[in-house]
This record gives structure tokens, sequence and C-alpha cells, in this order.
């Protein structure tokens, strides 16, 4: 039988809450994320600017829990903007 240290199981437990905790922030930004390609491509030039001001806080604070890499979170505001900014450039 293998000796299983206490503070092996208090890192499995502190883990799994992690996981969890990580999991829920990722679902609530890709959530945010739909709303604003599903405006894009419905072509409604507001909702996605509204949801783009949203994706950019939620993907921020995504990177103060550390759950995003700075890096990454920027690249995706970056790539989100550029298709609401082509939308509105269509638009004009």
């Amino acid at each position: 039988m293998p000796v299983v240290h206490k503070s092996t199981i208090r890192r499995a437990r502190q883990s799994e809450r992690r996981r969890l905790r990580n999991r829920a922030t990722l679902s609530s930004v890709r959530s945010v994320i739909r709303k604003v390609t599903d405006a894009i491509a419905e072509k409604k030039l507001d909702e996605a600017k509204a949801s783009l001001r949203e994706v950019t806080a939620a993907l921020s604070k995504a990177v103060t829990k550390g759950v995003l890499k700075r890096n990454t979170a920027s690249r995706r505001i970056s790539r989100l903007a550029q298709r609401v900014n082509a939308l509105a450039a269509s638009r004009a």
C-alpha cells in the first residue's frame, strides 16, 4: 500500500477547486465571446460594440485571476476588435 501524505491529499483537493473555478471563468468568457461573434454575423453593430466591451472586461478579469495569459487575452481582444471595426467600416 503506498504512503499518501496529508499534503498530497490537500494539494489534490485544492487543485480540483481551482480547476472548477477556472472552468467556470473560461465558460463565461466563451459565452461573452459568442455574443460578439453572433452580433457580427447578424451585422448588428451596436450590439457588437457593447458586447466587445463586455469581452474586454471578462478577458482582463480572467488574466488577473490567472486563468489566461496576458498575451492570449490581448490577442483575442484584438481579433474581435478587428472584426467589429471591419463591420463598422462596411456600414460607412
